[in-house]
């Protein structure tokens, strides 16, 4: 089993503690900066076995240097990304596998934000580190890839189990919120989540982890062949990608 441990970073950025239970292996997910994440580290566990890297933006990296000066940690990150993260010890591809402890991971290649940007998923522990490429209610902008490479990395998250659970890169969930509703009007479900990111951002809480499965059911740009969100912006007949790059370039613009 995997124990996840949520860190805020910068603005807002979330790093992600994880520890095998069963080996009591350390890693951590996108460190943003050395600071809050030693701290962490610090008062919990004492050690970090690995540093996992979904993409090269310095906010997703740059505590790397650091923590792996101070724990001796081994870097896993992008084999497309090898020239642009410092000291990767363990460079990964799509389809690749690799184990924290007892805990398996398979890497999955998620273009669009950036080209190298990949997600890290635990079938067995039901989770899904996704980086920049899906945010709840949202996802990434496109900065080095296409839109058809967007649609295409989040149609391979949409296959995943419906129970695995998602932790993104930054917390813009009532942002999102707000983006979707304006096109999903009608959406009860989308309209019960709204209510319940806004009592947890309150409360100065992360709205994150959430399931996929939820993210199915109110998350617009997972939604790209719904009848009812085609109508709404006047696209009938339009395709999936089409839908698409019109939501993201109006999300551009929001």
């Amino acid at each position: 089993m995997l124990e996840v441990s949520i860190i805020k970073c910068l603005m807002d950025n979330y790093s992600y503690l994880i520890k095998d239970k069963e080996t009591n292996l350390v890693g951590v997910v996108d460190p943003s900066e050395f600071k809050p994440v030693d701290v962490e580290i610090s008062r919990t566990y004492k050690k970090l076995d690995f540093i996992l890297n979904t993409h090269h933006h310095f906010d997703h990296i740059g505590g790397n240097t650091d923590l792996k000066k101070k724990y001796n940690s081994k870097i896993i990150a992008s084999t497309y990304d090898e020239k642009r993260i410092p000291d990767i010890d363990i460079k990964k591809k799509d389809g690749d596998f690799f184990s924290i402890g007892k805990t398996n991971f398979k890497v999955v290649h998620i273009p669009g934000h950036t080209l190298g940007h990949i997600c890290f998923f635990s079938k067995q522990s039901k989770v899904l580190f996704v980086g920049d490429t899906l945010f709840s209610l949202g996802c990434g902008r496109i900065f080095e890839g296409t839109f058809e490479q967007m649609f295409e990395s989040l149609e391979k998250i949409k296959n995943l189990p419906k129970d695995t659970m998602i932790y993104c890169g930054h917390e813009y969930t009532d942002n999102n919120g707000k983006f979707c509703i304006s096109i999903d009007k009608k959406n009860e479900k989308l309209k019960d989540r709204i209510k319940e990111v806004q009592i947890k951002r309150k409360r100065n809480q992360p709205t994150l982890p959430v399931s996929l499965g939820q993210e199915l059911d109110t998350n617009i740009f997972l939604r790209c062949d719904d009848k009812k969100i085609k109508n709404n912006i006047k696209m009938k007949t339009s395709s999936e990608l089409e839908i698409f790059t019109k939501l993201r370039n109006l999300k551009d613009k929001f």
